[in-house]
Order: C-alpha cells, then sequence, then structure tokens
C-alpha cells in the first residue's frame, strides 16, 4: 500500500510556472534522497507532461505527492488539465504519433523514464496523467 506523506498542488496556466514546478518536483525528490539519475528521469518526464497540458489541456494543475511504500519512498506528480482530451489513448502512447507539429515521444517517453505510469481521459472533459518514480528504482 502506497501512503502519502506530503501533499503540494501547483497551478500551471503559463510557460513561466513550469519553472516553480520544477522546482517543487526537484525539492520534493531531494527531501527524499532521490540521487540525481533519477531526479533527472523524473524532472524530464514531468517537462513532457507539463508541455502536453499546457498546449493541448490549455493548463491545468499538478499535484506533487511524498509517497512511501514500506522502506521506498517516491515523488507521485497527478498532472489535471479540462482540456479536449485524447480520442485515442493507444495511438497517443505509440512513439511518433502527434496530433501537433512535435516529435511524438511526450507520453511514451514520460512512462519510459517512471516507474508507474497511468492516463485518463474523456473526450470533451480533460485528461488526468499520474507519474510516480521511486527514489531507489
Amino acid at each position: 500500500m502506497i501512503l502519502s506523506l506530503s501533499k503540494d498542488t501547483v497551478q500551471v496556466q503559463r510557460e513561466q510556472d513550469v519553472v516553480l514546478l520544477r522546482n517543487r518536483i526537484r525539492e520534493a525528490a531531494v527531501k527524499i534522497k532521490m540521487g540525481l539519475v533519477n531526479q533527472t528521469k523524473l524532472i524530464t518526464a514531468a517537462s513532457e507532461l507539463l508541455r502536453n497540458m499546457l498546449r493541448y489541456g490549455g493548463g491545468g494543475n499538478c499535484l506533487i505527492e511524498v509517497v512511501t511504500r514500506g522502506r521506498d519512498n517516491g515523488v507521485r506528480l497527478t498532472f489535471s488539465d479540462k482540456g479536449p482530451g485524447i480520442e485515442d489513448i493507444a495511438a497517443a502512447m505509440r512513439d511518433g504519433f502527434s496530433t501537433g507539429k512535435s516529435l511524438g515521444l511526450g507520453l511514451p517517453g514520460a512512462k519510459r523514464l517512471c516507474n508507474e505510469f497511468d492516463l485518463k481521459s474523456k473526450p470533451g472533459e480533460g485528461t488526468v496523467v499520474m507519474i510516480l518514480k521511486w527514489a531507489n528504482g
């Protein structure tokens, strides 16, 4: 069972909010003594999801949680937007798929960088993406 030790919600409406959020994520990772490589993976994944949230979802919120499971500590991030949603999640998770003018590596790339990844989306209602990176994983 995963327990949340702390929670912090950050609104992301503009590009400037990304820097603030990345710093908050880094602080949470440092607090649990996450190594630099895993910090970099977490922040890279978060940056991809933030770009998607701003570009396609019109901004939203990110919940930052320090979590624990037994002896393991991690950082769980939940990105929520009220954008148009994702029509075809399976297609969106394939490398190279993009509805914009990008390389189409954001969602599948973020998934590869984390230990856990969950995406829920309803067309017309928005998207919620949860990622979790364990300090030692």
